[in-house]
């Protein structure tokens, strides 16, 4: 009797044992993880992302926004202006990156030092839209200037954004191609306003605007808009995203904006960006570009 009792304390005292050890074991295992999860916690959340209205006002940002955040838990607080804005905000400091399409104005930013990771990321293209029975006659224009130029000539509405964004800087260009370096009159309207607001303007006034092709063919459906020009080389709108270069603003959250401009290269991020659109549309609303050399675009 009396051995058996001590074999079954025996037992007992090894079962204590070997759940001891377990339980050891598994917060061993638990403290071992615990450290790479706060590792892949970012420190600061807020990334302040200063872009132009088209990719708001297309949509594209309502895809790969919340994707971001889901893959690498910051958070995104997107302003929307025109490129114009977004880069004196790069300028000053106030953003973390910019995701812009002007690229004679964006190399002033990178050249300066302020902005760096400066990289391609996608394009579409500017169109010239206006009422579908075209009163200016344009649709037969063999270029954009000389598209503008009929306006110009023509007692018809012309709606501009007036803005300083991608799409202001590249009506001006082409308007100064057609050899009229400031366009005004009563017949030259601006709104000071987005894309999709001007677009609006432009439908009720029947008149003629430039847009990108993204957020014509997003907003379409509410439009008395046909498109009357395309095709042209300088009609080319690309797009390209960079970091502020915290060595210029120590408040920058340079980790959060370096993993977006990783995230918007990825080749995952760039088939989604291939891919929107199509499903709605009939066609993608933007080319993917990582990788490729600017100047072959188009």
């Amino acid at each position: 009797m009396y051995l058996k009792k001590v074999l079954a304390l025996i037992i007992a005292l090894a079962l204590v044992a070997a759940f001891a050890a377990g339980c050891g074991g598994q917060a061993a295992d638990q403290a071992r993880k615990e450290p790479q999860q706060q590792a892949a916690e970012p420190e600061v959340k807020d990334v302040i992302l200063a872009t132009t209205t088209s990719t708001v006002d297309s949509g594209l940002l309502d895809v790969l926004v919340p994707e971001f955040e889901k893959q690498t838990g910051y958070k995104v607080k997107t302003i929307s202006v025109g490129t114009g804005q977004a880069l004196e905000m790069g300028k000053k400091g106030e953003a973390d990156v910019l995701l812009v399409h002007a690229p004679a104005s964006e190399k002033e930013l990178v050249d300066a030092g302020v902005g760096i990771d400066y990289t391609l990321v996608m394009h579409n293209d500017f169109i010239i839209v206006g009422p579908e029975n075209d009163p200016a006659g344009i649709k037969n224009a063999k270029t954009s200037p000389k598209a503008l130029m009929q306006i110009a000539s023509k007692p018809v509405i012309f709606v501009s954004r007036g803005d300083d964004s991608g799409t202001h800087k590249k009506e001006l260009s082409i308007w100064k191609a057609a050899g009229i370096e400031k366009p005004s009159g009563a017949w030259y309207q601006s709104t000071g306003a987005g894309m999709g607001q001007t677009l609006q303007v432009a439908s009720e006034k029947q008149g003629y605007t430039l847009t990108d092709r993204a957020t014509y063919l997003a907003q379409k459906a509410n439009l008395k808009l046909a498109v009357l020009k395309e095709g042209d080389k300088s009609l080319l709108n690309i797009y390209h995203v960079m970091a502020v270069n915290p060595e210029k603003f120590e408040k920058v959250n340079y980790e959060g904006a370096k993993a977006f401009v990783d995230f918007m290269v990825a080749p995952e991020t760039q088939k989604m960006i291939g891919e929107f659109g199509k499903d709605k549309f009939g066609q993608s609303l933007f080319v993917p570009d990582a990788g490729k050399n600017e100047a072959d675009l188009g």
